[in-house]
């Protein structure tokens, strides 16, 4: 009989405005903490070098002395949610990491992903991301780009 819980984990990597970065799926049964080395290892791999001062924005599932020396070692700044504090008192920068896992909720197929073959997996999770940040974009460019004839309605005539 198996056991093992169904369903999918991500660990995201965003930009301070939401665009993911690095995306990393497992399986629903993993821990939190070892899925930070491949997020960061796939961000690195597809941005490229990053600018000297990273900070990472981490919640509680994180916090172990795994995490800090490989925040450490990669030369990343680490800002960790504690243990036994509330989380709406410390939530800090990390609202944008959770609006981005809401909007990618938003894709059914991933709420309910039980798929055990890994490329199928991060196939829906890319195609999520994708759109997640072509949406950014177009939302970007609705605010900084401006002309005479632009429709003032929010959808695209």
């Amino acid at each position: 009989m198996d056991r093992r819980k169904g369903g999918l984990k991500r660990s995201v990597a965003a930009d301070a405005t939401g665009v993911p970065l690095g995306l990393v799926a497992a399986g629903a049964n993993r821990h939190d903490s070892p899925l930070l080395g491949p997020t960061l290892d796939r961000m690195r791999e597809q941005v490229g070098p990053l600018p000297p001062a990273v900070t990472v924005h981490l919640d509680r599932g994180d916090d172990s002395h795994v995490t800090r020396a490989l925040l450490a070692t990669l030369g990343f700044a680490g800002e960790i949610a504690r243990k036994g504090v509330p989380a709406p008192v410390q939530a800090g920068k990390r609202w944008v990491v959770e609006r981005l896992h809401a909007w990618m909720n938003h894709y059914g197929k991933l709420r309910r992903c039980t798929d055990r073959d890994g490329r199928i997996v991060d196939f829906y999770l890319y195609l999520a991301a994708a759109v997640v940040t072509g949406r950014a974009l177009i939302q970007r460019a609705r605010t900084l780009y401006r002309w005479d004839s632009r429709p003032t309605t929010r959808r695209l005539k």
